[in-house]
Formats: structure tokens, C-alpha cells, sequence
């Protein structure tokens, strides 16, 4: 059932992260680690293996869950570098980043309001067999 409304939120918020990263958000280190490149890559194999376990909904609404914690932690990691950052009249550093994760955040839970709707559904239509 890849035809189905959850299923283009949680595409779009599987490329969110992506966006993330091409917008600059990859220069987060942590020592020699990129911290939000990993987050992102861990964000976007959570996506596609919740978009691809179609077939059991319960196993999507907790993936997207952990997908909403994750980015939760993300927007932390940003808004705390965002705080940290210098940023001044001649040459502004702040980004978009911190924008991708929140979109995310909302696509995720608009699947899982989908895909609730639809587990409702199929047990109101197994009741009537």
C-alpha cells in the first residue's frame, strides 16, 4: 500500500534530512565526528524502513515515534549550536537548518494520524465479517 497519504509524509519527511544536510547542517562536530551527518543518515534508513513495513502499521507508528524523538534530539542539538553561534550585522552565520527537523517532526505525526485512521478502519471492517 504504497499509494496512501502516511506514506508521502513519511517520504517527505524521510528527505528532510537530506535537506538538512545539503542546507549546511553537516559542519556539527563533535571532535572529529559529524554529528547531524550521522543523525541525518540514521533519519533517513528510519524512513525508509518505516515507508517499506507497510504491511504491519503498528510497527510504522513506532518507528515514526522514534523518527519524532530523534528529530526531537536534533532540534535541540541545532538550537543549541544556533545559540551558540556568532552572528553579525556584515556577515549573518544562522541558517535554515533548524526547519527541517520540524517539518519532519509535523510529517511524522501526520502519518501516524493517517495511519491510525487506517487501523481504525480495518477494525471496524473486520467486525462487520
Amino acid at each position: 500500500m504504497l499509494q496512501r497519504i502516511q506514506t508521502v509524509f513519511m517520504l517527505l519527511a524521510t528527505l528532510s534530512p537530506l535537506f538538512l544536510v545539503i542546507a549546511g547542517g553537516s559542519e556539527i562536530v563533535y571532535g572529529d565526528f559529524p554529528v547531524v551527518t550521522v543523525v541525518a543518515v540514521i533519519l533517513i534508513l528510519l524512513g525508509a524502513l518505516s515507508i517499506f513495513s507497510y504491511k504491519n502499521r503498528n510497527r510504522q507508528i513506532l518507528l515514526n515515534n522514534t523518527g519524532i524523538i530523534i528529530n526531537a534530539l536534533l532540534i535541540g542539538l541545532l538550537v543549541y549550536r544556533l545559540l551558540n553561534l556568532s552572528g553579525g550585522e556584515s556577515f549573518p552565520e544562522k541558517g535554515i537548518e533548524l526547519v527541517f527537523p520540524i517539518i519532519a517532526v509535523v510529517l511524522f505525526v501526520l502519518a501516524n494520524v493517517y495511519i491510525r485512521r487506517d487501523e481504525r478502519l480495518v477494525k471496524s471492517v473486520d467486525r462487520f465479517r
